[in-house]
């Protein structure tokens, strides 16, 4: 799966555990899924999972890591990965957007890329089928970027990895069925009715997730946006923020999607850099049941280890910590389990 800022790969084991240790879960929902690693881990654990984002890119991530049924389509989606792997390559506003006078990718993957987005836009498919294509094409082509992580910059020099072929790759998609949403946070909450589990790991400080993947969100709408500044990001990313990315909207909206949320167990991660502090996150989390936490030490995103970087690629500055601290939060709606069960649960 793609890098990403905030993701949860390294918590994966424990969300997984955690859900299977709770009594009579079968259905969970995450709310932010970002690149829906967690829907995607809880699928294969068996769950039912309900996956939303309100960025296009990552509802497309949860369209095929959670919603299509690899059994459907995998045959289909092989044989057309192997046909776009040969596609020749074609040089146009991409290769000039982001290869030239940004520098994401070299200009010969990002005419690759281009070529390929070009004939899956002409294919015409069915949703699932082609959220496949397109996230076989957003994975080769994080593979072979030339960022620290995010895309509010790129480096001076060319990467590495930046001058290797582009190389096509089947998603590991599951069998099974899901559900895919684009959905504000409560809207999805109500869309998604009663649950078991839902997963709650918003955006906790100003860093805009649209922001830091917009070329991403550019690849899959792809509507040759108007783009602005070094970084050339959508010019949408001016207009469409979250609540949460601002410190003096951010709690409210955290209380109205745990308000929204029907649910028998709900799981929060918070990070130690969030607006939010723990005490005020057990706080609104407390009205709606008893409330168990840990905390477990987490890595900072890609960028962190590389260095700090400014929008030329030039390095700046002295990275302060290369660790957080994930606050997880489980709250048992209806009181049932004993304190020691529920530490158990978040032990695993």
């Amino acid at each position: 799966m793609i890098k990403y800022l905030g993701s949860k790969r390294l918590l994966l084991p424990r969300l997984v555990s955690i859900a299977q240790a709770l009594p009579g879960v079968r259905t969970a929902v995450d709310l932010f899924s970002g690149t829906a690693r967690v829907g995607h881990a809880w699928k294969r654990a068996g769950l039912r999972v309900t996956a939303n984002d309100h960025n296009t890119y990552a509802q497309t991530l949860a369209r095929c890591y959670v919603q299509t049924d690899a059994s459907r389509v995998r045959s289909d989606a092989e044989r057309l990965i192997a046909e776009l792997a040969t596609e020749p390559p074609r040089a146009g506003w991409f290769t000039q957007t982001y290869c030239e006078d940004a520098r994401y990718f070299h200009p010969d993957n990002g005419a690759r890329i281009e070529a390929i987005r070009e004939r899956i836009a002409a294919l015409g498919l069915e949703p699932e089928l082609e959220s496949v294509l397109l996230v076989s094409l957003m994975e080769a082509a994080d593979r072979v970027d030339s960022t620290v992580g995010v895309q509010m910059a790129y480096l001076k020099q060319w990467a590495k990895r930046a001058h290797n072929a582009l190389t096509l790759r089947m998603p590991d998609v599951l069998d099974g069925p899901g559900t895919a949403l684009g959905l504000d946070a409560v809207d999805a909450a109500r869309a998604a009715g009663r649950v078991d589990l839902a997963y709650l790991d918003p955006p906790y400080n100003q860093h805009s997730y649209r922001g830091n993947y917009h070329v991403w969100e550019t690849l899959v709408r792809w509507d040759a946006p108007e783009t602005y500044g070094i970084a050339k990001k959508r010019i949408d990313c001016r207009t469409q923020k979250s609540a949460f990315n601002r410190r003096k909207d951010g709690e409210q909206a955290f209380r109205e999607v745990v308000a929204a949320v029907d649910v028998r167990f709900l799981l929060v991660s918070f990070n130690n850099e969030g607006y939010l502090a723990p005490a005020v996150v057990t706080a609104i989390l407390a009205e709606r049941g008893a409330v168990h936490e840990v905390a477990v030490p987490f890595q900072r995103y890609v960028g962190a280890k590389i260095g700090i970087f400014n929008p030329q690629g030039e390095k700046v500055g002295v990275v302060s910590h290369t660790e957080n601290r994930e606050h997880i939060f489980l709250v048992d709606t209806e009181h049932r389990l004993t304190p020691i069960e529920a530490r158990a649960a978040l032990a695993l």
